[in-house]
C-alpha cells in the first residue's frame, strides 16, 4: 500500500492556523502556490505553461489540517490570492466578493456587515445573534460582525469554504467559512511601498518591512492608510458621503526556539473613521425642511435613487472602529506527532451614526445609531500526527466573549408629532399646543426638541469545542475521512430598555405646568403631553432590566468517501452537519431563538487536463437547513405602530452546482472561469408580515459566474507589461410574497430593485525585470454599472419616507510601488 505521510513541512504550514485551512486555483493564481506570496513577474517559456499546468493538482494545501495536494481535497474550495487582491484594487473582501460566486459580502457599512454563501445569510448585526459564515483571522474566529471585515493588510490568501464547517473548523460556519491568512515573517530582508491615487480623492498607501533579527527570530511590520473623498454629495450641505477614512497596522514576531519548537506573536490595528452609508430619498420634497412627506407613501411617485439628490441631516452622523487583536501561536513537533497551541485576545469599539429618513426635514428626521463595546479571549489545542494507514487530528477550543450594546433611536418632537398624526390620529398636537401658546403670549414651544429612546445590552458567551477527524487509507485509490465535533455553547443575555429621554421637552411642560399654563390648556391638549411621557418606540419592560440564560449541545458529525479513479482524476461524495449556536434579537426584549442546523450532501469532481493546459473542477450539492435566523421589517406594529427589525426562523432547502474551470493555452495567456446555480427555496416558513412563504424561493439568484483573462508581453521598457480583465454577473433576486416589503424586489415603476449585477475591472501593469519597480493604471467598474441594491421601508410606515441604497461609480486610479 501506498503511504501518504504528512509533509515535513506540516509544522510550518499549520502553525498559521488554528483550524481547517481551505485553498484550490484561483483564477489570478493560475499555477501558483497556494502556500507562497505570487513571484514578480518573469519571463516564462511555453515548456513553464505545461509543467504549471500539469502540476496544478500538485500545491500543497492544508485543507483539512494536513499537508495535501490540491485535487486530492474533497471539499469545495476557493482562494482569493494576494495578486488577485491586488489586480483588483480592493481594500477589504466586500470590495471583491461579486468575483467569488456563491459568497456576497456587504460591506456598505463596515462595522455591520452581512455575509452570504450559497443563499445562506444572517442579516442581525446585533450581539444576541451570530453570522452564519464563520469568519477567521488567522485561525481565530471573528468577534460579531463589528470587527469581521478589517482591511487588508498584509494578507497572503483569503479561503473559501462553501459549505458546512465540518469538523474542524472552529464555531459558527453553518453555511460555510472565511479564512483570511496573513503572511508570517520571513528569514529574508524584505520591504516594499505602494501608492494609489485616483478619482474622488483616493489617496492609498501601504507599505511592509521584514528584518530578520538572527537565525532564529524575524519582525514583520506592515501598515496602511486609506482615504478618499466619497463619491456622492449632499445636496443641502455639500457634504460628501461614500468615502473612506482608514488606517491599520500590523506587526509580528517569529522566533524559533528549537528545531522542534516555534513561537508566533503578532499584533493587528485598525483605527476607522468616516461617515456612515448615504441614505437616499425616494420621496421629492421641497427645501422647506418643515414641509411634511405625502402620508401614506405611493410607490408610482418614488423617485429614481440613481439619480436623486442626497438629504442626509444625522446630526453626529459617524461610523468608527477602533480594533485591537494580538495572537500567540506556539508549535512543537514530537515524535508522534505535532502540537499547536493558538491563543487569541480582541478588543474593539465601534459606533455607527446614520440617517434613517433619507431627508433633511426635521418633522421626518429619524436616525439610529449602534454603539458596541467586545473583547474576548479563544484556546485551542490541536494535535496531529500520522501512522502511515490515517491521518489524524484532534483538538479543543475554547471561546469567551463580554459584549455590550446599545441600541438608539434619535429623533425630534416635530417628528414626533408627524408620527402622532400619522399612526394615532390626533393631528399634530405638538404643533398646535405650540401655536396656542403663542397666541396667548406664552413664550414657549414644544418643537425643535431631541428625543432619544435606546435599549442596552449585555452578553457574556463561552464556547467549549472537542474533534476529531481521521483520513483512513482504504486502499492507493479510495480514502474514508470521518470526523465528529462536539460543541457546547452558554450564553447570558439581558436587556434594558431605558426611559426615554426629551429633556428640553421635559424641561418645557414642567415649567408650563409649575406656571399653571397646563391646567389651562384643554383636556385633549394635556391628554397629549401626558401620552409624550413615556416611550413611544421601545415600549416594553420600560425600566425593568431583563436576563436569560441559555445553554445548547450539538454533535456535527461528516464523512467523505474519494477515489483516485485517475492521477488526474478525484471524485468525492460526502455528508456533513453544520451548527450555528442559538441567541437573541437585540431589540426585542425577551426573544430567544434556537440554534441554526444543516445538512448538506455534496459529490464533486477534480481534474486536471495536461495535455490540454486545463483544469476542471465541479460538484452537486443539496442542504436542508432548519431554524435559520433572519432579520426582516415587521409592519404589524402595537402601541404607538413603528416598525422593528425582527429576527425571524425558517426551515430552507436548497439544490445547487458549482464549476471551476483554468485554462492557460499559451505561456502568456490565461483564462478562467467560475460559475454557481442554485435553487434555494423555504421549505417551511411565514414571514414577521404574516406570509406564508412555504415553497417560495428565498430570494437568491440562480445564478452567478466571474471569468478572468489576462496576457503578459514581455521585454517592454525592460519588464513585463500585463493586462487583466475582470467580469462578474449576479442573477436578479428571485422574489417571493415579502420582498416588496423588504425592499429586495420591485416597488416601483420607477426604477428596479433585484436587479442582476454586472460589473467588470481592468488592470494595465508594468513590472520591471527586477521586480523592483511597478506602475499600473487600472478602472473599477469600468462601464459604469449602477444599480439599486435596496429599498428600506423602515420609516415609510411611519413618516412616509422610504429610501434607497446604490452601488458606487466606476473608479480609477493609478499606482506605484517600490520593492527591495
Amino acid at each position: 500500500m501506498r503511504q501518504r505521510l504528512l509533509s515535513a513541512s506540516l509544522r510550518h504550514l499549520l502553525l498559521g492556523s488554528s483550524a481547517v485551512l481551505l485553498l484550490c486555483g484561483s483564477p489570478l493564481a493560475f499555477g501558483a502556490s497556494a502556500t507562497q506570496d505570487p513571484a514578480p513577474a518573469t519571463t516564462k517559456s511555453a515548456d513553464d505553461s505545461t509543467k504549471q499546468v500539469t502540476e496544478l493538482g500538485k500545491i500543497t494545501i492544508t485543507a483539512q489540517s494536513r499537508s495535501q495536494e490540491m485535487q486530492q481535497v474533497p471539499i469545495p474550495l476557493q482562494i482569493v490570492t494576494a495578486k488577485q487582491i491586488d489586480t483588483l484594487a480592493a481594500t477589504d473582501l466586500s470590495k471583491m466578493s461579486l468575483f467569488v460566486p456563491g459568497l456576497v459580502v456587504g460591506g456598505d457599512s463596515p462595522t455591520q456587515p452581512s455575509y452570504e454563501m450559497r443563499g445562506i445569510s444572517t442579516g442581525d448585526f446585533g450581539i444576541g445573534t451570530e453570522s452564519a459564515v464563520g469568519v477567521y483571522i488567522d485561525g481565530v474566529y471573528s468577534a460579531r460582525s463589528g470587527a469581521s471585515l478589517l482591511a487588508f493588510n498584509d494578507v497572503s490568501r483569503i479561503e473559501v469554504l462553501k459549505g458546512p464547517q465540518g469538523t474542524l473548523f472552529g464555531r459558527n460556519a453553518a453555511a460555510g467559512a472565511i479564512s483570511i491568512i496573513t503572511n508570517e515573517p520571513s528569514d529574508h530582508v524584505e520591504g516594499r511601498v505602494r501608492v494609489r491615487v485616483g478619482n474622488y480623492g483616493r489617496k492609498y498607501v501601504d507599505g511592509l518591512l521584514n528584518a530578520p533579527i538572527n537565525q532564529d527570530m524575524a519582525l514583520r511590520f506592515s501598515m496602511y492608510s486609506n482615504r478618499s473623498d466619497g463619491w456622492i454629495t449632499d445636496a443641502a450641505n455639500g457634504q460628501d458621503y461614500g468615502g473612506d477614512h482608514d488606517f491599520g497596522a500590523r506587526a509580528s514576531w517569529r522566533w524559533n526556539i528549537t528545531d522542534d519548537t516555534r513561537v508566533l506573536l503578532s499584533w493587528d490595528h485598525e483605527d476607522l473613521n468616516q461617515l456612515p452609508k448615504p441614505a437616499i430619498s425616494l420621496i421629492a420634497l421641497s427645501n422647506d425642511t418643515n414641509e411634511r412627506p405625502p402620508y401614506p407613501a405611493d410607490p408610482s411617485t418614488y423617485v429614481d435613487p440613481l439619480h436623486a439628490p442626497l438629504h442626509n441631516d444625522t446630526v453626529g452622523a459617524v461610523e468608527k472602529r477602533k480594533f485591537d487583536g494580538v495572537t500567540l501561536s506556539v508549535d512543537h513537533s514530537f515524535a508522534w506527532g505535532n502540537l499547536t497551541s493558538t491563543s487569541a485576545f480582541r478588543k474593539f469599539n465601534t459606533e455607527n451614526r446614520g440617517d434613517y429618513d433619507g431627508t433633511n426635514h426635521i418633522v421626518s428626521y429619524l436616525d439610529t445609531a449602534n454603539l458596541e463595546r467586545n473583547r474576548s479571549l479563544y484556546q485551542e489545542f490541536k494535535f496531529s500526527g500520522n501512522t502511515g494507514l490515517v491521518d489524524w487530528v484532534a483538538g479543543v477550543s475554547y471561546y469567551d466573549e463580554h459584549a455590550n450594546q446599545t441600541s438608539q433611536t434619535n429623533t425630534f418632537t416635530d417628528s414626533i408629532d408627524t408620527l402622532a398624526n400619522n399612526l394615532m390620529g390626533v393631528g399634530y398636537p405638538l404643533t398646535q399646543i405650540s401655536a396656542g401658546l403663542a397666541q396667548m403670549g406664552v413664550p414657549y414651544t414644544l418643537l425643535g426638541d431631541p428625543w432619544n429612546e435606546a435599549i442596552s445590552n449585555v452578553g457574556h458567551f463561552k464556547a467549549y469545542a472537542t474533534y476529531g477527524d481521521v483520513i483512513w487509507h482504504l486502499s492507493d485509490k479510495l480514502n474514508l475521512t470521518t470526523g465528529i465535533r462536539y460543541t457546547r455553547d452558554q450564553k447570558t443575555f439581558s436587556w434594558y430598555n431605558m426611559p426615554r429621554r426629551a429633556d428640553a421637552f421635559d424641561a418645557t411642560v414642567a415649567g408650563l405646568t409649575q406656571a399653571g399654563v397646563v391646567g389651562m390648556l384643554p383636556p385633549e391638549a394635556q391628554y397629549a403631553l401626558a401620552m409624550f411621557g413615556n416611550n413611544i418606540i421601545f415600549t416594553d419592560a420600560i425600566g425593568t432590566p431583563v436576563q436569560f440564560n441559555n445553554s445548547w449541545s450539538d454533535l456535527s458529525p461528516r464523512a467523505v468517501l474519494d477515489y483516485q479513479f485517475t492521477p488526474d482524476m478525484m471524485g468525492y461524495v460526502s455528508v456533513t452537519k453544520g451548527y450555528k449556536a442559538g441567541g437573541y434579537n437585540s431589540v426585542q426584549i425577551g426573544s430567544h431563538f434556537a440554534p441554526e442546523k444543516v445538512w448538506n450532501y455534496e459529490a464533486g469532481l477534480k481534474t486536471v487536463f495536461p495535455e490540454q493546459k486545463l483544469l476542471l473542477n465541479g460538484s452537486v450539492y443539496h442542504y436542508v437547513y432548519s431554524n435559520r435566523q433572519s432579520l426582516t421589517l415587521d409592519p404589524n406594529t402595537a402601541g404607538s405602530g413603528v416598525p422593528r427589525y425582527l429576527v425571524n426562523s425558517t426551515d430552507q432547502e436548497a439544490k445547487g452546482a458549482e464549476l471551476e474551470l483554468q485554462w492557460r493555452p499559451l505561456a502568456d495567456l490565461q483564462f478562467s472561469l467560475t460559475g454557481a446555480y442554485i435553487d434555494a427555496t423555504y421549505s417551511k416558513a411565514v414571514a414577521s408580515s404574516g406570509a406564508i412563504l412555504t415553497g417560495q424561493p428565498t430570494g437568491e439568484p440562480k445564478y452567478s459566474f466571474a471569468s478572468n483573462l489576462g496576457y503578459t508581453w514581455h521585454d517592454v521598457a525592460h519588464g513585463d507589461l500585463a493586462f487583466t480583465v475582470n467580469h462578474a454577473f449576479r442573477g436578479a433576486s428571485r422574489c417571493n410574497r415579502d420582498s416588496q416589503l423588504q425592499g429586495t424586489c420591485q416597488v416601483s415603476p420607477n426604477f428596479t430593485t433585484g436587479s442582476s449585477q454586472q460589473r467588470t475591472d481592468a488592470r494595465l501593469d508594468w513590472s520591471s525585470s527586477n521586480g523592483h519597480w511597478g506602475i499600473a493604471v487600472y478602472a473599477n467598474n469600468v462601464f459604469n454599472k449602477r444599480y439599486v441594491t435596496d429599498v428600506n421601508n423602515i420609516s415609510a410606515s411611519v413618516f412616509g419616507t422610504p429610501y434607497a441604497g446604490i452601488t458606487p461609480p466606476r473608479m480609477v486610479g493609478v499606482e506605484l510601488r517600490a520593492k527591495l
